[in-house]
């Protein structure tokens, strides 16, 4: 694990900053103690990324969730009961690997995972634009459209032309120029700035332009600034801490949240594990099944001491891959920052600019959304273009799954379409004395989605024909088309059809049932071989 240490310590650096705020700014918006974030964000790396199987998969608190925990807060009576339901979702988590309930990730089609990559690309463009210009609010970590606070995305955008904070929008400017420089140029030049990361630079930059302006007209202060919890001692420190209340087990409510926040995270995980691997440039494959046993695990023990629910998060994990992670120790060693960090320098995270780490967030989601996929999508066809496009603007102007239910609805009528046109080919030859020969070959499987292709086409065919099915291929035939030949039967009769059943079991002409034809194959093949 340890031969990728060069690649790694500079990659976790950057998820670190990336993680830093998110885990904040996720348990502002869930309405529950700035802390909680921390504490999901510190298992989420240290304890998930040990037991997970993903190469670069980053886990942590998930804006995704943030709705439902800010309502399940308020209805179960508060948040020592909520953790309740966390620790549940965790077990429950645990039971899906058990199930091997992990293969669900694998039914998405790719354009819809890329358009979810992509829309969360502009959702954190467009989240991030007002922290970079210093118009710092709740709804920049709420990734819905339609925000906690009542506004929405595009709303908060039109505020920011009267909220611009100058010093904050001029650090922030100078950060993504550092940014863009690093990534373009620098980085091309040799070791040293590799190995230092542009964002650090960045950083390191915001604080000491904290620092040179904290006492003048110019100065960064308050909501600008990052925000960690600052313990005055060892016991302040230990007093964040929450414990569930195991008294309200008892309570349906409880039960019924813990197994919305075991389904949400378990789909929201899976569809992060196939977009992360999608990123890698090393084509890892995670296993499903033993991530969601890591996620059950990490959930439970952050439920157990106060912290949020945990999945598998791509804001974190593109950045991984962007930064150069090659293994999990990436994602362990920035849990390890998250924890040093809130024990050790508070006030020093604490000097750090909002706008600055907006400029690492809009580098990240400019590189998940870039234009050319737009074009590369469009030119693979309206097969995939509509499925892409429609996740994209289903994630950007509602939520997460919404958008991603929408894409895999458009993509699931794609191939019902694909499915209708593939079902059989028909090949018309020139007429053989007084009838039309016509070979209809059907495809290697054939169900009820092809139908009403294959009725059509029987429908269609002109008197005095000779019809030849050809079934060599064909390995399932499902019921539904058996019951349309059959039927078939009676009007070739009235119309002077004579037919020639091909199959890998002989040849038959006329043949009286269709059904008695293919109920004599034997019990145990269930192909028509």
């Amino acid at each position: 694990m340890f031969k990728n240490l060069k690649s790694d310590l500079p990659a976790s650096l950057v998820v670190f900053f990336v993680a830093l705020p998110l885990c904040l700014g996720i348990a502002l918006a869930s309405g529950a103690p700035l802390f909680s974030g921390l504490i999901a964000g510190i298992i989420g790396g240290i304890v998930v990324g040990a037991l997970s199987g993903s190469k670069v998969g980053v886990s942590g608190p998930a804006a995704g969730l943030a709705a439902i925990v800010l309502t399940a807060i308020g209805s179960l009576g508060g948040y020592e009961n909520f953790l309740v339901a966390v620790v549940l979702g965790g077990a429950i988590q645990l039971l899906f690997g058990v199930l091997k309930a992990g293969v669900i990730g694998y039914y998405f089609p790719s354009s819809v995972i890329k358009g979810m990559l992509t829309g969360i690309g502009i959702i954190i463009i467009l989240k991030q634009i007002p922290n970079f210009f210093g118009y710092d609010e709740e709804s920049a970590w709420d990734l819905e459209f339609f925000e906690i606070d009542g506004g929405n995305t595009i709303s908060e955008l039109f505020s920011v032309l009267n909220n611009i904070h100058p010093s904050a929008a001029l650090i922030g400017i100078v950060s993504l120029a550092i940014l863009i420089l690093w990534d373009r140029v620098l980085s091309k030049k040799g070791k040293i700035f590799k190995l230092v990361q542009g964002p650090l630079v960045a950083v390191v930059l915001g604080i000491i332009f904290y620092n040179f302006t904290k006492d003048g007209s110019f100065a960064i202060a308050g909501k600008h600034l990052v925000s960690v919890p600052t313990p005055e001692s060892a016991s302040d420190f230990f007093n964040q801490f929450s414990f569930p209340n195991f008294a309200a087990i008892t309570n349906v409510d409880v039960w019924v949240t813990a197994f919305t926040i075991a389904l949400v995270a378990s789909l929201e995980t899976l569809l992060c594990v196939e977009a992360s691997d999608k990123l890698d440039p090393d084509k890892n494959v995670t296993p499903t099944n033993r991530e969601l046993l890591a996620q059950g695990t990490g959930n439970m023990i952050s439920g157990l001491i106060g912290g949020l629910p945990i999945t598998q998060v791509i804001v974190r994990s593109s950045a991984n891959v962007q930064s150069g992670g090659k293994s999990k120790l990436s994602t362990i060693i920035h849990g390890f920052l998250l924890l040093i960090s809130v024990i050790l320098i508070p006030r020093l995270l604490n000097m750090i600019p909002l706008s600055v780490l907006a400029a690492i967030l809009l580098v990240v989601g400019y590189k998940l959304a870039k234009p050319s996929l737009f074009k590369t999508m469009y030119k693979l066809g309206w097969k995939q273009w509509a499925p892409f496009i429609v996740t994209v603007v289903g994630i950007v102007f509602t939520d997460l799954l919404f958008g991603i239910g929408l894409g895999l609805m458009v993509g699931i009528v794609v191939i019902l379409l694909k499915s209708y046109q593939n079902s059989h080919f028909l090949h018309i030859e020139e007429k053989n004395s007084n009838k039309n020969r016509v070979k209809m070959t059907l495809a290697e499987e054939v169900t009820f989605f092809n139908k009403g292709a294959i009725l059509k086409e029987l429908d269609n065919l002109p008197e005095n024909t000779y019809l030849e099915i050809d079934l060599i291929n064909t390995r399932y035939l499902d019921n539904d088309i058996i019951e349309i030949l059959e039927d078939f039967l009676f009007k070739a009769r009235e119309r002077n059809i004579d037919i020639k059943l091909i199959s890998k079991r002989g040849i038959v002409e006329n043949p009286s049932s269709f059904i008695e034809f293919f109920r004599e194959r034997p019990k145990s093949n269930k192909s028509l071989s």
